[in-house]
Formats: structure tokens, sequence, C-alpha cells
């Protein structure tokens, strides 16, 4: 059978079999994500963002302790995607980030209320769609499989094991010509199992804020090679297009992409 699938897949035209793939990833492989209203309003309210930045600049901010380091007030006036719990510092700031993306199906459920309430457009898991209500201004994503850079969203997304990947394919289908990473650190003070499920003892050590996954909070230990694969992934799609990817946090670990300092971009 996988032998047969190479054959056909050889002799179809790229386009052609990404679209025919793409019907079945959605319709028989997903039947639910199929047939509900929430996919088709998620797939009219993407399809209002194709394109809409093209040419623009944008600042994707990671939750790493280096934003305690960099001068947030600057994004007042830029194209922002805030990621997880980044809406911990919107007080302090004074402004909310242009876009939210979490897809964390644990942070999803125990924040779900504060997400919610967020004054922006939000990108959130299909898998966590039964712990939040749907808002107005509310995409679900379908996680997807195998590893990838995907340009379709409505279809759905490869995660990487890092909310900051799916953000950067959004960014792509936007349009967005620069992305710029300012808090993606790349390096946790705790260690262990990647993907492991633990729960916090105290005070968060690896985030801007000891709150972010504070006492209680149930959490994924990181999986930085898988992120890591994602990344260089995602380096080469900007790269053919024209486009790129750069890395201004300050004192980051991540060596992926080319790096800028803060202070210059502005």
């Amino acid at each position: 059978m996988a032998t047969a699938r190479a054959s056909l897949r050889s002799l179809t035209p790229a386009p052609l079999w990404q679209a025919l793939h793409g019907v079945y990833r959605v319709g028989w492989k997903d039947p639910a994500w199929r047939y509900s209203a929430r996919r088709r309003l998620s797939i009219e309210r993407l399809e209002a963002l194709r394109d809409l930045h093209r040419g623009e600049r944008c600042f994707v901010i990671g939750n790493g302790p280096s934003l305690q380091r960099t001068d947030l007030t600057k994004l007042s006036a830029e194209r922002t995607f805030g990621l997880n719990r980044i809406y911990l510092k919107f007080a302090e700031l004074g402004f909310a980030t242009s876009y939210l993306v979490c897809v964390n199906k644990l942070v999803i459920a125990q924040c779900a209320a504060e997400l919610e309430a967020l004054p922006c457009p939000k990108f959130i898991s299909w898998t966590a769609r039964r712990h939040i209500r749907f808002t107005d201004d509310m995409v679900l994503l379908r996680p997807l499989e195998p590893p990838g850079f995907y340009t379709e969203p409505g279809e759905g997304l490869w995660e990487g094991s890092t909310v900051t990947y799916v953000a950067l394919q959004l960014a792509w289908f936007m349009g967005f010509e620069t992305v710029i990473l300012i808090g993606v650190d790349h390096d946790f003070a705790t260690k262990g199992e990647p993907g492991k499920v633990v729960v916090s003892a105290g005070d968060d050590p690896n985030h801007f804020d000891p709150r972010y996954f504070g006492k209680g909070f149930r959490w994924e230990l990181p999986n930085l090679p898988t992120s890591e694969q994602a990344y260089r992934i995602a380096r080469a799609q900007f790269e053919a297009g024209d486009r790129r990817i750069v890395d201004a946090t300050i004192g980051g670990k991540l060596q992926v992409f080319d790096k800028v300092a803060y202070d210059s971009l502005f």
C-alpha cells in the first residue's frame, strides 16, 4: 500500500497532490473536524487574514526570562504575536499583542477564562475546544502530522513542540516578510523527560513571570530537539520565499536563526 501511494504521488502534480491530501486530512481521518460549524467559521476568519500583512514585519514574543530585560514598550505600534500567557504583561505594557496563539491543551484548560477575555484575535488548538468558549475573535487550529511547514492553516498545522512554530506558520500565511523573535530563550531551568506532564511546586523560573506556571500549574516539559527541527524547517521555508526570520532575543540560546540586536530594530 505504501509503495502504491508513493508511486501515485510521484505521478501527481504537487499542487494537486497537496489539495487531495488536504481533503483526506480534513475529512476522512477526522469527521468531527469536517462537520464542525466552528471549523467553517475558523476557516472564514483565517481567509480574512490571508496576505493581510504582505511585506510587513512582525514580532513573535516568546515568554522567556529575557523579556524582563527587553523594552517591550517599543512594540506598541508594531504587529505582534503573543504566545500562551504573555497576557500577564498586558496591564504593565498598556497594550495587547496584535494576535495571541495558544495551542497547548493543558494551558488552555487551566487558563480558558483569561484567554476568552483577551482583547485580541486568538488562535486556539482544536484539541482543547471542549475547555474554552468559542468567541467571535477566535480561530481553532487542528494539529497535523507529519512534521512540515503547513501553509494552509485552515487544514491544520504541525506544532513542532512549540507554540512559536505555530506562530511562524501563521505569520507566513498572513504575508509577513520579516519575522523577529524575542523572548525565545530556548533554555529551561527545569530539566526532565521531554513532554512529561509535571506540576509546579512553586514560582516559575522558566518564564518572564513567576506566576506563569506557578504553584499547582500542570505543564509539559519542553522538547528542545524537536523545536529546533521545526525552526530549521521554518528557516528553509522563509528563505525559499525570499523572506526571513531573525532572532533578537537578549541572551537567547537558540542558534538556528541569524541574530540581531533588539535596539537596532527601532
